[in-house]
């Protein structure tokens, strides 16, 4: 499948810049899937207005691979997706699902994936570690013959490897690659991205979004401006697939469309700069950077199951959850910045979404 065979009004979601929320797993209490709570949260991000979701993906858990859930939610994911009445009516979405393993599983994933009708796999390059760059350009390549990609640059502290701006050339060389996510966590490393596509004279066919959860507000305001044969060219961000965008996605909706309104307009006021900080200290709490983020799940679960879409913070793996002082931090930054969160939403159409 190409890119170009994509439903346009689909593409057209990705390019302008959507808000795509890293899809969170509901479990019960044994730890077994919660397929009512897992479809309300689909439900939830797409009535918050959501332009798609990102099912399979870090957030979801990698090990869904290990118990068998992998084709199970994706397809739980799109079967409510294409069933749901989002408030204000249907409109275009673009699927995103996470592809993770070496060659053989990322193009059986790829093909899964195709086949439930998503528009684009988020690669995950993670299990490639040791692999030269060649290697890793020859693995991706064989997973853009199946499949339209998302590349995906993890930051190494939850399992990603740190890449060079050449591969990042070659990598915007692959005519099916349709975006790039970059999650870093590293000025240094977003810009060799971001360099990369310019290098490849990628910049019309390969969209940009943010997955420096870090630094969401300066990422989608920030002209990225570099020189090629002598000449500025000026490349932005256009959107994010944030694992910060799992909870509180309504919030982040009505930010992003404010982010792209000041961009538009040629001006971004200082309060609106603001916001970056306080961005970044909620997801401090929720992803648990105290604790060089052992808790960055269990954070996004805790939030949920505050506003009862969850039962409980349950992690596949028993030893993830909330590190010591977490929910105290959760607390914080609910309280400190009640203007970043969604939790009147919630609270009105909740019963909606579970029945």
């Amino acid at each position: 499948m190409r890119w170009t065979e994509l439903p346009p009004e689909s593409l057209a979601v990705l390019r302008r810049g959507a808000a795509i929320p890293a899809h969170l797993l509901a479990l019960d209490a044994n730890r077994k899937l919660d397929a009512r709570r897992q479809r309300a949260l689909t439900r939830y991000y797409l009535d918050a207005g959501a332009g798609g979701v990102a099912v399979g993906v870090h957030s979801t858990q990698f090990a869904i691979r290990d118990v068998g859930l992998y084709e199970p939610v994706l397809e739980l994911a799109m079967q409510t997706a294409r069933e749901w009445e989002p408030l204000g009516g249907r409109r275009p979405l673009f699927m995103v699902a996470g592809l993770a393993g070496r060659t053989e599983q990322a193009v059986r994933e790829a093909r899964i994936a195709r086949g439930l009708g998503y528009h684009a796999g988020l690669l995950s390059l993670a299990a490639m570690k040791g692999a030269s760059e060649d290697e890793l350009e020859a693995h991706c390549r064989a997973v853009a013959a199946e499949f339209p990609l998302v590349g995906f640059y993890l930051q190494p502290a939850v399992g990603g490897i740190a890449l060079s701006m050449d591969f990042w050339r070659r990598f915007a060389l692959i005519d099916n690659v349709v975006a790039i996510k970059m999650a870093p966590f590293n000025r240094y490393r977003t810009v060799d991205v971001i360099r990369g596509v310019v290098a490849a004279r990628a910049e019309e066919r390969v969209t940009l979004y943010t997955g420096n959860d870090d630094h969401i507000v300066l990422d989608l305001v920030t002209p990225f401006r570099f020189v090629r044969d002598g000449q500025p060219v000026t490349v932005r961000v256009k959107g994010g697939l944030l694992g910060h965008w799992s909870v509180w996605t309504q919030a982040a909706v009505q930010l992003l469309a404010r982010l792209h309104l000041a961009v538009e307009s040629g001006g971004v006021p200082l309060d609106l700069l603001a916001l970056d900080s306080q961005v970044t200290d909620c997801n401090a709490a929720l992803f648990d950077v105290a604790h060089d983020f052992h808790g960055c799940i269990a954070g996004c679960h805790e939030i949920l199951r505050r506003q009862g879409l969850l039962q409980g913070t349950w992690c596949l793996d028993a030893g993830e959850g909330l590190s010591p002082g977490q929910a105290e931090e959760l607390t914080r930054v609910q309280r400190d910045y009640p203007h970043l969160t969604d939790d009147a939403f919630v609270a009105a159409h909740r019963e909606r979404w579970l029945a």
